[in-house]
């Protein structure tokens, strides 16, 4: 019986042909181990690359959000001259358009003390007003309240310094400027103590370990600048509108002054994350590649060992085009199931990632993920949809033609030859 009749192209019986290759039998179990090692390779490949990149995705939006949530994202100095008319510095910008608020404030290093140890801070003044326009640190305290900060007299810390020194709110603080009274001895220390009002835990380990927040007058006071500040902050609606906002905001301010903004404070850090994310994207494309070329040497290993299955088939009436649609339907299987599982094991991943690290840690009593090391307290995963389409096109693309060449070697196949000695 001719197949002339049902070889149109994907015809029923193509479709069987190439499933019925995938399903292994005794004979053919070599090849069959060496599907299924490019399947599982793809279906690895593919889920590790949308997991890594998810990762570094959620860790650069992460540390953006929280420096971008508790830095300004220009900050005002004054040059020559101290900004001793801060409040209305600040009133001037906070009436530019674009700009959600600004803050003046004091800064300072010090050596914070407590009972449970010692260690170095940075203590930031400011008022109670514009602390709470810092939604990371009003929307996450963890202990004592905002409420007086201004009158009582009290600092607000991260729970890593209050951990690191020992304290709970309520408890007391002594902070040790190395810029203090000057006496005919030479400068003298500043020592003094201070309540802890309030505790918070933004997330993000340098800073939970780090800062000190102050009522203003008492920071004032305290570094010796009475009725002056260390700069002013300002956040805009939009961060990534810095470059266009510098020129407004530096009008604004009326007098000699030096603007900096985020990203050139923060300009080595993100451009080793990208370098980093490109770098990795590329590293693991590699695995991808190894599994697609383990798809290559599979399929010509089939066509060699179904040549008198192919001989056969083309005596009877198959074509060239049959058959090379046969083997591109089997080798399409391999690469789109495993595209399609490795999306579905990357994202389930993805989702639970937190979860899953916890239950490794404690499976192997490490700390896989050490906030001190990598800045922020959790794992974080955050899947953009265009690189993830993105990497299953690759996928597919790669996988689609990795089997146009042993597809092609089986159309070519002779008859004559293939059955010549059988």
């Amino acid at each position: 019986m001719s197949l002339k009749a049902a070889t149109r192209p994907f015809a029923p019986f193509e479709w069987k042909l190439a499933l019925r290759y995938l399903r292994s039998r005794r004979r053919e179990a070599f090849i069959s181990v060496i599907a299924w090692i490019s399947f599982i390779g793809i279906a690895l490949g593919v889920a590790t690359i949308i997991i890594v990149m998810a990762v570094m995705n959620g860790f650069r939006t992460e540390l953006l959000s929280m420096i971008l949530g508790i830095n300004g994202h220009i900050i005002v100095q004054g040059i020559d001259k101290s900004l001793d008319d801060f409040d209305q510095v600040a009133q001037r910008i906070e009436g530019v358009d674009g700009v959600k608020f600004a803050i003046p404030f004091v800064e300072g290093q010090v050596l914070s003390s407590g009972p449970g140890g010692s260690g170095g801070a940075l203590v930031r003044g400011m008022s109670l007003e514009n602390l709470k326009h810092l939604d990371l640190v009003r929307n996450n305290i963890r202990q004592g309240t905002l409420d007086g900060f201004d009158t009582t007299g009290g600092v607000v810390i991260g729970i890593r310094l209050a951990r690191s020194l020992g304290v709970i709110a309520g408890d007391r603080i002594t902070l040790i400027s190395p810029k203090g009274a000057v006496t005919p001895m030479g400068v003298a220390p500043r020592i003094k103590a201070y309540p802890v009002t309030a505790v918070f835990e933004i997330g993000m380990a340098e800073y939970d370990s780090t800062f000190v927040f102050m009522p203003l007058p008492e920071a004032q006071a305290y570094f010796n600048k009475v009725s002056t500040v260390s700069a002013i902050e300002v956040y805009l609606n939009d961060p990534d509108e810095v470059a266009v906002m510098r020129s407004p905001v530096h009008d604004a301010v009326s007098k000699p002054s030096y603007l900096t903004d985020w990203r050139e404070r923060n300009v080595t850090f993100f451009s080793a994350l990208e370098v980093e994310r490109n770098i990795m994207f590329i590293i693991l494309t590699l695995i991808i590649l190894v599994a697609v070329l383990n798809l290559v040497s599979g399929l010509f290993m089939l066509v060699k060992d179904k040549g008198r299955d192919i001989a056969i088939l083309r005596t009877m009436g198959a074509t060239r085009g049959a058959m090379l649609r046969v083997f591109l339907i089997t080798g399409a299987t391999i690469g789109i199931v495993g595209t399609l599982t490795g999306f579905i094991l990357g994202v389930t991943v993805c989702l639970n990632i937190e979860s899953i690290r916890q239950g490794v840690s404690w499976l192997t009593s490490t700390e896989l993920f050490s906030p001190e090391l990598y800045f922020l307290s959790k794992l974080p995963a955050d899947m953009d949809v265009n690189e993830t389409i993105t990497i299953l096109g690759v996928t597919l693309v790669l996988s689609f033609l990795a089997t146009l060449y042993p597809a092609w070697r089986a159309a070519k196949l002779d008859p004559v030859e293939a059955l010549r000695y059988e």
